[in-house]
């Protein structure tokens, strides 16, 4: 008795001590919001939250509150390209243009063949063109109040909401296919799939649109049928919901300027939209997995998705393995660390656990964070002993 009210005390002490910590780099990074969740592999073991979801009405930021999570998505992605693979769909290997509609080449590398693997490891060559990418955002300057300054600034960085609003389906058809109506040699790399890695979105949307295909189904359906309700994720959902909108956070810029509400075309590549709650519970089933557990993949398919992607002695270009290595879209981190970051105007998120101590954690906040190593290495330090 005396053995186990000590660990518990000891164990408080330690939560304490973290609070303190998070509220120091809350106030220095001046966040309007933020959330944090620490699970291990049965529970949640710490929540906290800081600061407001909504300034302007003072709406407490809170565990609940639901907003954009960025590339924390791509995530999804990759439990939902190993759940097709399971389902026979196709396997890693597949060469997208035995599934695709259209033909997609590299007019940089015409001979190259584009498998699903390289998508999720960012190899496939295709690339985000900066001059349409950022247009595919699409602001609704019509559902809540917003600052006219802070979205000109926006503007003025290149989202400028120039792609008109369509369906993933069409957008990447218009992309990636030589008769689309936003082709262009500049949305490809110079060099041959599995070369060189630069980090896509539109690459990784691309994996995503594989299983509707496939599916027969949205990747929004999708996800929710073999993702969402399994794990009880009832807060989570892609696209915005005007009935729920007390209940989202709203984004900030670094004045605490209010931001309009968005969406991205190309959603299942950082679009998710969620609260550190529902994430925590995925966390869990991740951690669950990771030890054999089969609620959301068979084990086989989890030990594939955690697999490094590249060899020490052989990389592509454009990666440095001294700090991580890639999963089918984790990050494998030298630490031991296996996880994902995100941001996104008015957004920054990081997702991670560690196998070895079976714990894991999840930060959301509604700023963009240019830097997120304060926060990710104090949590990183706190999983890393029991």
């Amino acid at each position: 008795m005396f053995s186990a009210t000590l660990s518990m005390a000891f164990g408080q002490s330690r939560f304490d001590t973290l609070t303190r910590a998070l509220q120091r780099v809350y106030q220095s990074d001046s966040l309007p919001g933020l959330s944090v969740v620490l699970v291990n592999g049965k529970t949640i073991i710490y929540q906290h939250s800081f600061g407001y979801a909504n300034i302007e009405q003072q709406i407490k930021y809170s565990t609940r509150s639901i907003q954009t999570i960025g590339s924390v998505s791509k995530t999804f992605a990759a439990i939902a390209l190993m759940k097709a693979v399971e389902l026979g769909y196709f396997d890693l290997d597949t060469d997208i243009n035995t599934i695709l509609p259209f033909k997609v080449v590299n007019p940089n590398a015409p001979t190259s063949r584009i498998t699903v693997r390289q998508l999720a490891n960012h190899t496939s060559g295709i690339v985000d063109n900066p001059s349409i990418f950022y247009d595919t955002y699409q602001f609704d300057t019509t559902l809540a109040g917003y600052s006219p300054m802070a979205y000109a600034n926006l503007k003025r960085l290149g989202f400028n909401q120039q792609v008109s609003d369509r369906s993933l389906a069409r957008f990447m058809y218009d992309y990636l296919n030589e008769k689309g109506q936003y082709y262009s040699k500049q949305n490809f790399g110079l060099d041959a799939a599995g070369r060189s890695s630069s980090y896509s979105n539109i690459g990784s949307a691309l994996a995503a649109y594989l299983v509707e295909i496939k599916s027969g189904m949205s990747y929004a359906d999708f996800t929710r049928q073999y993702i969402f309700r399994p794990l009880r994720m009832r807060q989570t959902s892609w696209f915005l919901d005007a009935k729920r909108l007390t209940r989202y956070a709203r984004p900030y810029d670094d004045n605490f300027s209010v931001l309009p509400f968005y969406h991205l075309i190309t959603y299942p590549d950082g679009g998710l939209r969620t609260n550190t709650s529902d994430l925590g519970k995925y966390l869990i089933a991740l951690l669950k997995g990771y030890e054999g557990g089969e609620k959301l993949l068979k084990r086989s398919s989890y030990s594939a998705m955690f697999t490094p992607q590249f060899a020490k002695e052989s990389p592509p270009k454009g990666i440095r393995l001294t700090t991580r290595n890639k999963g089918i879209f984790w990050n494998l981190y030298v630490n031991g660390t296996i996880g994902h970051d995100g941001d996104d105007p008015g957004v920054s998120s990081f997702l991670f656990f560690n196998p070895r101590t079976g714990l894991g954690g999840v930060f959301l906040s509604n700023k963009y964070v240019a830097d997120k190593k304060s926060i990710t290495d104090l949590l990183m330090q706190f999983i890393s002993t029991r």
